[in-house]
């Protein structure tokens, strides 16, 4: 009976959500009607390619619906077969956990993939207008004004803080270029109880919670009003307040403690969900399918949002897989799915907030795959022109900027002019700078802070090494900086 009424409970959200926001077409995979390129077996996704599939908005996003995958095999649950592979034998059927298995007399294999990619959920065109009868979540002038205020916060920020490390002033950066609407419209989809487990590439969810811009700029300097007191690289934000898990660099780690953060919400009975991100390169360590199948079984409210660029460093996605990218792997692991346009924010938030609304209302786990590009070099570290042609760079930079679509969007709602933009980029630019230069001011961290923070009581060889170093600050004090308290 408890089984019963819960999937009335989830049919009936289903049903409202459908009403309500347009998005989820109940559509199987195999009857993809909308093709992104030509069938990827036959032409591989290399550089040049990837950028061209994105010119045609016509024959790529005008026949897009969202195509939420709407089943999952529910764990140790009876479930109906999605896909027809011929008459069974005589109605015979294997009685196996998970739910019937058919029998059949033909040998048939599961093809590797469709002859359809799987389309992409678009809103707005390139000029920022929205497709005709296009289904997306509606939103206010003041959340719109704010989500443009914040990219364009973002983009500058990015600007002024990777200056400033090709200065020498800081000693690492990394930019959102090219994916600013990926980081605000996701956060503004969510809400501020959500967790959120990030990779390396979303400031602009903190930016959006109310991360200020001298706490990035002190978190970037290392100096003593830092939360991580300076042992963290630059861009490795953290903050308990703002529910934002500290960024690690190892790639795609987050993910199962995503999944974990997820199940003790579910656990603890909490209106919220976890969120983490990661991108296409994510998908080949052996964490991403870990964590997509613990958050199946377990049913974790949990949002995993891969941002494919197509770039993992110098590695194209043609080197990572030879699946269509990562939405259909949510497929094989029982994991609910959609593939987003990532430079339209409109499509991102849509997609965010169906997917929070599923993931909390019917315990379960959503994959998001954002296709966007990677305009900025992938950190201070890298020289992309090495790898990725100039002028693919340049015509993503030009004619897909989110920044952009998004802003003639709201422009041709009459909520945006001309001078009110030259007076927010003047007021963010003088904001940035004067955070800046007050965290390069700023006292450095003790160098006690280095021996704290994971012990009680410290153990005698951290002591030792304490003093150890110590001692070979007082003999070598011309190689230590001078800013940091003794």
């Amino acid at each position: 009976m408890a089984l019963s009424l819960g999937m009335k409970n989830s049919n009936k959200i289903l049903s409202q959500m459908k009403s309500k926001v347009g998005l989820l077409s109940l559509i199987k995979q195999s009857s993809c009607t909308c093709s992104m390129n030509s069938h990827y077996n036959k032409t591989p996704l290399t550089a040049a390619p990837f950028a061209r599939a994105f010119k045609s908005p016509d024959s790529n996003f005008r026949l897009s619906p969202s195509l939420f995958l709407v089943r999952r095999f529910e764990s140790i649950k009876a479930g109906k077969q999605l896909d027809s592979f011929g008459s069974s034998v005589n109605n015979q059927f294997l009685d196996f956990p998970g739910g019937r298995v058919a029998f059949t007399p033909n040998m048939r294999f599961i093809s590797e993939s469709s002859e359809e990619r799987i389309p992409c959920y678009r809103v707005l065109d390139d000029d920022g207008q929205p497709f005709p009868d296009s289904s997306f979540v509606k939103v206010s002038e003041g959340v719109a004004i704010k989500m443009y205020n914040d990219m364009v916060t973002l983009q500058t920020m990015d600007t002024i803080f990777y200056e400033a490390q090709r200065q020498g002033r800081i000693s690492f950066y990394l930019t959102t270029s090219g994916e600013e609407a990926i980081n605000i419209a996701s956060a503004a989809a969510i809400k501020n109880d959500d967790f959120v487990v990030p990779q390396y590439r979303e400031p602009g969810v903190l930016l959006w919670r109310g991360f200020s811009m001298q706490e990035f700029a002190n978190q970037c300097f290392g100096n003593k009003a830092d939360y991580g007191k300076g042992r963290q690289m630059p861009i490795h934000y953290g903050s308990n307040k703002h529910n934002y898990f500290t960024v690690s660099s190892t790639i795609a780690t987050q993910l199962p403690h995503a999944v974990g953060a997820a199940y003790a919400l579910k656990m603890d009975q909490k209106d919220a969900c976890a969120v983490t991100y990661f991108g296409d390169g994510g998908t080949s360590e052996g964490d991403f399918h870990a964590a997509l199948n613990f958050s199946a079984v377990t049913e974790a409210p949990v949002i995993f949002i891969c941002r494919n660029n197509g770039w993992a460093i110098s590695t194209p996605i043609s080197d990572q897989f030879r699946s269509d990218g990562a939405v259909v792997k949510g497929r094989a692991y029982g994991v609910r799915s959609i593939r987003v346009d990532g430079n339209d924010a409109l499509a991102i938030y849509s997609a965010v907030h169906a997917a929070r609304e599923m993931a909390i209302g019917e315990g379960r786990p959503i994959l998001i795959e954002a296709l966007t590009y990677r305009v900025g070099h992938h950190t201070t570290s890298d020289d992309s022109t090495k790898y990725r042609p100039v002028d693919e760079i340049e015509w993503w930079r030009t004619t897909q900027d989110p920044v952009t679509r998004f802003r003639k969007w709201i422009e041709s709602n009459g909520w945006w002019n001309g001078d009110i933009e030259s007076e927010l980029r003047s007021s963010v630019r003088k904001q940035i700078l004067h955070a800046l230069q007050e965290a390069e001011k700023a006292e450095k961290p003790p160098i006690s802070d280095l021996f704290t923070d994971v012990y009680d009581v410290s153990p005698s060889n951290l002591r030792e090494q304490e003093h150890s170093l110590r001692e070979t600050i007082k003999k070598h004090p011309q190689d230590y900086p001078s800013n940091v308290p003794i």
